[in-house]
């Protein structure tokens, strides 16, 4: 069921009033229905509900358990708030004070009447999702547990429930970290990079059927099942199956019908048979529905949607039961050829990966919050979404029905499947992990939006398998007969979609004494995460691993299933190239994040034997293994802030790429307070001819931008504000971005360059710039870099106050040629030693004149990590200050250059 094409079955909604608990007040108003004979009643159980988090609550399953003292709150609702941007970060919601990691038990109560008039029917509580355990009792009478914190799940409640007074109803959660003894120990995931929080996070409620009626306990699937066989000749044929119950305990014999109706209300094909269904039994009926001029789901082209509707009637034709989804005719194949066929004809699939949480609500998110996603994703121009790492809600299922979304869905076997030094999995999680493929499997197989079942992800590290994910040591468990048994296993579910697997390492490169299991067959198609640019190699990389991939299984479909790089919105560089990237530490700008995004799409939009692509991610999403950036246990690689608002440079970029709707977009909006006076200006933009002024000059007009990435260089800036403006040229119009940038009058006399730092370190006087201007050399650094859950372990360099300028440099032979007005300038260099065993002799050269001669810094005092600082002036005759850099042996260094005009 859906909330809003669910059951036809929801021809009455009531609204449950409930009160705070039996024990606290009178008894709540009775819940009374107007409903139509044969109808389900659908009750959302809201609000009025009492909360409690932590251990230490005895009994609180009791009918006369006093929970007067407990917090009142409303569903859905999580205790957890995770992830704190910096408080430099404008659009930051989350502060210290609210923050909540907690990971246990959360107890839920709520007091309720019944609905009247229950005689002959039968009760049920169903539930969104609860995390990631939850215990259901009713009047004190345990229902069930269920295990997994992601799918929808049922309980009948008929004997339990109380007619003649209020009822009772309690909720044990339980979001422990799985650990060996732990509540959670066979329940997935076992790890990932990703927050569970807990609680009621998605909505719950009561359905009351009749005796007889669509399975209500088909893993929380609809009962009922629609799949389209074939198109021929502009006709489908549809086989439908339904599952029904008989509660009762006499036999009963109905008749089973099933339509499809089309948007206009006019049923286009219907199947109906008589069946008897003995007491305490079940039928499965099956039948095939022919539609003539079928008009197909063509995803966002036309993402047209049928009814697929399920009747349960007495022989008379009185309604029992009926259930509605919507339902899109059309056919899918991945060809390891021609990619991913829609219908038959190739379409593309220009994805992200998507994380359901926000800022202010962790999981505890709305159909509404799920639909602003979506627009701001198809405003982006995607057409797909992977619904990383676990079972997603309805909501977004039948979403991505109604805009015309691709969904790869997945279960959350994410990284780990064993704990210590076990070698396989447990059977009890082994039987949780079909459990979970089971229900992701029956409740969103109906929708046309779905794709792939996603079998798991990342499951291949072997011994390079960090340790802040499992801790395990020695050679890694084999994945592999877990792997096969899923894969097999969602075939016997649902033969009519491929099996899909992510992974991360296979083809890299490595240590010598690591190893990675090849897992990418164990699934029908392949995906492959792979973050060239940023933890590994440099993004032209990229097309050269691919192809070995594809040489290693040829008749296999592989996509590209993540890429992209971390993006801190307080961060920022002057030069993406200008120092080593931090992919575990703070310096993350937000021009980075752009310039991999930049250079990886253009290798894949390029190639034809990618069935689909996914970038990671859409969203900044929560995770506790992370302090990076500008934030503390947050991922920084969304497109989009925690807020879900705020869209990052990289975001338009593929809007200028994805989409035809005219845009222009000048970068670096956040990067407000320039540390040069001139720099390069970059605009996205779709149009044919794109116009930039500066303060009002106009520059030249650049002409169908490679990669719609428009670049001004070398612009100068003036003291104070600088508007700059970009102007794109359409046959409707025409579209124009404003953005505004500060430069202090001190950069207009002088120029500080923080050498070998892609983000520039703090001064204890002046302000640097990242390292910028050069030409050739390479960046390096002394200080120890971040890593999980590990600070970057600074080096105190002796000789100088900024030590953090200090401790990166550039090295080998290269040129600085930095913009400066004519004139007679000093200059001021300050050099280390990184190596105790490096020699190295080398010319600094101005204007092509020796100014520092066979300089060693080692025997000039800059050994056992201390700075010498040499100056010299020079005069500069053509607007630019050529410094060389030229070694004599070994490599030339510098860690800072700073240039401050002399004859003002």
């Amino acid at each position: 069921m859906s909330s809003k094409f669910a059951v036809r079955a929801c021809l009455v909604c009531l609204l449950l009033l409930p009160a705070a608990s039996y024990a606290n007040g009178p008894y709540p108003r009775e819940a009374t229905s107007q409903g139509v004979t044969g109808a389900r009643i659908v009750i959302p159980l809201t609000d009025g509900w009492r909360f409690r988090q932590g251990e230490g609550t005895s009994r609180a399953e009791g009918l006369t358990f006093d929970d007067h003292a407990w917090a009142s709150v409303s569903l859905p609702h999580s205790w957890n708030r995770v992830g704190l941007y910096q408080p430099q970060v404008p659009s930051r919601i989350n502060t210290p004070e609210v923050i909540n990691k907690a990971m246990g038990l959360g107890w839920y109560r709520l007091s309720f009447t019944s609905p009247a008039r229950l005689a002959g029917k039968r009760v049920w509580l169903e539930f969104d999702a609860a995390s990631r355990i939850a215990s259901v009792w009713l009047n004190g009478k345990l229902l069930g547990e269920h295990q997994g914190g992601y799918s929808r799940f049922r309980f009948d409640a008929t004997d339990a429930l109380r007619t003649d007074g209020p009822n009772i109803l309690a909720v044990r959660t339980d979001n422990s970290r799985p650990a060996p003894g732990s509540s959670t120990v066979d329940v997935l995931p076992l790890s990932g990079d990703f927050f569970v929080p807990g609680g009621l996070y998605r909505p719950v409620r009561i359905v009351v059927t009749n005796n007889v009626h669509v399975d209500m306990l088909d893993s929380g699937g609809p009962g009922t099942y629609a799949t389209t066989r074939s198109i021929e000749g502009g006709s489908a044929v549809v086989d439908t199956e339904a599952r029904v119950a008989n509660g009762a305990k006499a036999a009963s014999t109905v008749r089973v019908r099933a339509r499809l109706i089309d948007a206009q209300g006019t049923v286009v094909a219907s199947q109906d048979q008589l069946e008897a269904i003995a007491p305490g039994g079940m039928v499965t009926v099956k039948n095939s529905l022919r539609v003539d001029k079928a008009r197909l789901w063509q995803a966002v082209d036309d993402p047209y949607l049928y009814r697929f509707v399920l009747d349960v009637l007495k022989p008379d034709g009185e309604v029992i039961d009926s259930v509605e989804q919507p339902f899109g005719i059309r056919t899918i194949e991945i060809s390891p050829t021609r990619g991913f066929l829609l219908n038959g004809k190739p379409y593309a699939i220009r994805g992200v990966g998507y994380h359901q949480d926000r800022e202010d609500k962790g999981w505890a998110i709305s159909r509404a919050d799920v639909e602003g996603d979506i627009k701001l994703l198809r405003e982006m121009g995607a057409t797909s979404i992977r619904l990383t790492h676990y079972q997603h809600s309805q909501y977004i299922h039948e979403l991505a029905d109604q805009y015309g979304l691709i969904l790869w869905d997945e279960i959350p076997l994410v990284s780990q499947w064993t704990f210590g030094e076990a070698e396989v999995a447990t059977e009890k999680l082994r039987a949780n992990a079909r459990q979970q493929m089971t229900e992701l499997i029956r409740q969103n197989q109906n929708h046309a939006s779905v794709a792939v079942w996603g079998i798991a992800n990342e499951v291949d590290f072997g011994n390079s398998l960090p340790a802040f994910l499992t801790g395990f040591k020695g050679a890694g468990p084999d994945p592999l007969p877990l792997l096969a048994e899923l894969n097999q296993y969602a075939k016997t579910l649902d033969p009519t979609r491929p099996t899909a697997l992510a992974t991360c390492c296979e083809g890299r490169l490595f240590a010598a004494d690591v190893t990675v299991p090849i897992t990418a067959p164990a699934a029908d198609v392949g995906g492959a995460n792979r973050y060239f640019g940023w933890y590994f190699g440099e993004p032209g990389d990229l097309p050269g691993h691919l192809d070995l991939l594809r040489s290693q299984r040829p008749s296999q479909p592989l996509s590209v299933t993540e890429y992209g790089a971390g993006g801190a919105l307080s961060v920022h560089t002057d030069n993406v190239l200008g120092g080593m990237v931090d992919s575990r530490g703070r310096a993350q700008p937000e021009e980075y994040e752009s310039y991999v995004h930049e250079q990886t799409w253009p290798l894949l939009s390029r190639r034809s034997d990618l069935w689909g692509t996914w970038l990671w991610a859409a969203f900044d999403f929560a995770s506790t293994v992370r302090h990076e950036g500008d934030a503390d246990d947050i991922n920084t690689k969304g497109l989009i802030a925690f807020d879900h608002k705020t869209r990052k440079d990289a975001y338009y970029f593929y809007m200028a790429n994805w989409t035809s709707t005219p845009m222009v977009y000048v970068t670096g909006r956040r990067y407000a307070n320039r540390a040069y006076a001139v720099t390069d200006v970059r605009v996205y933009s779709n149009a044919r001819r794109t116009t930039l002024t500066v303060n009002g000059n106009a520059l030249p007009t650049l002409t169908d931008c490679p990669q719609r990435v428009c670049v001004w260089t070398g612009i100068q800036l003036q003291s104070g504000a600088n508007e700059i403006l970009a102007r794109g040229e359409f046959s409707s119009g025409s579209q124009e971005d404003r953005i505004f940038w500060q430069v202090a009058p001190e950069a207009l006399r002088s120029t500080r360059i923080d050498s070998g730092a892609m983000v520039a370190a703090r001064a204890a006087a002046g302000v640097f710039g990242s390292d910028n201007f050069f030409q050739g050399g390479k960046p390096g650094s002394v200080v120890k870099p971040a890593d999980f859950g590990k600070p970057a372990q600074p080096t105190q360099i002796a000789g100088t106050a900024d030590s953090e300028i200090a401790a990166t440099y550039r090295e080998g032979e290269f040129r600085y040629r930095i913009p400066v007005s004519n004139g007679k300038y000093r200059v001021t260099l300050t050099f280390i030693e990184p190596s105790d065993k490096s020699v190295r002799v080398f010319d600094v050269l101005a204007g092509g004149r020796v100014a520092i001669g066979r300089f060693d810094p080692a025997k000039s005092g800059a050994a056992a990590n201390a700075a010498v600082i040499r100056s010299f002036v020079t005069p500069v005759r053509d607007g630019l200050l050529d410094l060389w850099f030229k070694p004599r042996s070994g490599q030339a260094i510098v860690s800072a250059i700073q240039v401050e005009r002399v004859d003002h």
